[in-house]
């Protein structure tokens, strides 16, 4: 997904939680998709060290 998406997603959901009341469970949803984000963007990195090293 492109950034522009993740700001988009990030605004509904923003905008749903203000609504609900629910603005820790929307802090927490934003750490965790951070993090999965930057695990996602490692597995990545290491994938392509080991295709370069494979070749």
């Amino acid at each position: 997904m492109k950034n522009w998406l993740y700001t988009l997603y990030l605004f509904v959901l923003g905008v749903i939680s203000f609504i609900t009341g629910e603005v820790v469970t929307f802090i927490m949803l934003g750490v965790i998709l951070i993090s999965l984000n930057n695990i996602h963007s490692t597995l990545k990195e290491i994938l392509k060290v080991n295709k370069e090293k494979n070749n």
